[in-house]
């Protein structure tokens, strides 16, 4: 199948989204859309499923004008969309999920379960994919969530599959049994359109590319011509860096120093100390144990063994709000998860932790809110419209700067940052780097935790490296380079 969108136009009120754009993918593809958050990318593709109209432009199938007005007719053409949050039923059977809405059904109308499962099992065959029709998704990594969804659009008779940021949340095996996955896919003859930020896997798992900027086309071609300094400069529309940051901020006095901090079977034996002005990095694999020592750090840990010394003071971390009236704060590494509300408007998400200095008499002062959160907004160059509009009218990257923006409110003395820039474009990264530096620079103690080694050596003076619960290592200077951490990182 040969999909081709020509012309396309989309406005929200006098915000025009897209503008004249064309797109084309077909069978046996991997094309990567790429660009900034805000660029038109979902639009895009919410245009291809049915989840939205156009105002202008057409759509074809192999030449065939159609027209989608829900994402079931978009379906029934062969385009199916998995989105970043799966669509999957964490407590039912994986056979029970590739039939959602579709179950197949007996003389009396109950379900065919013998059926289901068989129909399953010759599909998982057919692609080679290694996972028990019977076992419950919960027990299933992210990755093979991932693959569940493509064998159910599959099993629908797709023949576009369109992803949407699948590798957010892996591990580096993980990513890589889903591109197998993806390469079967392709050797099938089923189209791929793959939305990422991750360039380097845009460059390992791509054939074609298009790189959407303020609702235009601004490039496209083979991914075999092109470069990442290439690609990152038509999304942001200038050249990115790529060398180390300098760091030229005074070290100061200890602010933070743990001693064989344990919480099995999550870490053990951890030992590290953080000065005011430096940016210390922690590393490895998912599942290492960083986030779990730094919760506990934050108060959000649950009992330990251990000593946690904030500015040479033994404390006994029982609760956040401890922590934050140490001077600790943590930006959490799932910012739909665990850091944004999403039923309140952008105000409120970054006042949410320091309302209190706000209150008085019981009632919130609206315009003292608002001053401090102008200062913040200035400081971060959020990009909105009002600051009583829903913080999910954000891009990505400006949701995190207000995430950022609410801790920072705090005034922390030690701000720690799990994956600070976890599904943000390179703009955006470039932006939070850049405001990690001036925290470090401004005497705050930063703690960044973080999956990608070249993230890690960007922005950090040193960085500890974790493999399963133990830090493998300190590395700094010659030793802080991607080859030396993911040797670490994996146990080396």
């Amino acid at each position: 199948m040969k999909v081709s969108m020509e012309g396309i136009v989309k406005s929200f009120g006098a915000n025009d989204v897209l503008r004249q754009v064309d797109f084309t993918v077909q069978g046996g593809e991997i094309c990567a859309l790429l660009g900034e958050n805000g660029a038109g990318k979902s639009t895009l593709m919410n245009i291809l499923g049915g989840v939205l109209q156009a105002d202008q432009g057409r759509i074809t199938l192999d030449d065939r004008p159609v027209s989608f007005h829900s994402p079931a007719q978009s379906l029934n053409e062969g385009i199916a969309f998995i989105h970043q949050e799966l669509n999957l039923i964490n407590d039912l059977p994986v056979y029970e999920n590739m039939f959602i809405g579709r179950e197949i059904k007996k003389t009396g109308g109950f379900i065919d379960h013998k059926e289901e499962l068989r129909q399953t099992r010759a599909l998982f065959q057919d692609l080679d994919i290694d996972i028990d029709p019977m076992a419950i998704v919960a027990s299933l990594d992210a990755s093979y969530k991932q693959i569940v969804e493509i064998a159910r659009a599959l099993q629908m008779k797709a023949s576009i599959i369109i992803m949407d940021e699948p590798t957010t949340s892996l591990t580096d095996p993980e990513i890589e049994r889903v591109f197998d996955m993806l390469r079967t896919l392709k050797r099938q003859n089923v189209g791929v359109v793959f939305i990422s930020h991750k360039l380097r896997e845009v460059m390992e798992i791509c054939d074609t590319y298009v790189v959407l900027r303020d609702g235009v086309v601004v490039s496209r071609g083979s991914v075999e011509d092109a470069t990442i300094t290439g690609i990152s400069r038509d999304m942001v529309g200038h050249d990115v860096r790529t060398e180390t940051l300098d760091q030229i901020s005074d070290i100061g006095k200890e602010v933070l120093r743990i001693e064989g901090l344990t919480q099995e079977p999550y870490y053990r034996n951890v030992s590290l100390t953080v000065h005011a002005g430096e940016v210390l990095g922690v590393t490895g694999l998912l599942g290492d144990g960083r986030s779990e020592v730094f919760r506990t750090v934050f108060g959000d840990g649950g009992k330990y063994q251990g000593r946690i010394y904030i500015e040479g003071k033994l404390v006994q971390m029982r609760s956040t709000r401890q922590a934050l009236g140490l001077g600790v704060a943590y930006v959490p590494r799932n910012r739909k998860e665990n850091g944004i509300i999403k039923d309140m408007n952008i105000l409120d998400n970054c006042s949410i932790v320091t309302l209190e200095k706000t209150t008085r008499f019981g009632l919130i002062d609206r315009r003292k809110q608002l001053e401090r959160f102008e200062r913040q907004r200035k400081d971060l160059q959020i990009k909105m419209s009002a600051p009583t509009e829903s913080i999910g009218s954000l891009s990505g990257g400006n949701q995190q700067k207000v995430v950022l923006a609410k801790w920072l409110m705090t005034d922390p003395k030690l701000l720690i940052l799990d994956n600070p820039t976890q599904g943000v474009d390179v703009g955006a990264k470039e932006e939070i780097y850049d405001i990690i530096l001036r925290l470090a620079g401004n005497g705050v103690a930063v703690v960044v935790l973080s999956n990608e080694a070249q993230e890690i050596i960007r922005v950090c003076r040193r960085s500890l490296v974790m493999y399963h619960g133990d830090v493998r290592a300190e590395v700094c200077g010659e030793t802080m380079n991607e080859a030396n951490i993911m040797r670490l990182a994996t146990g080396g």
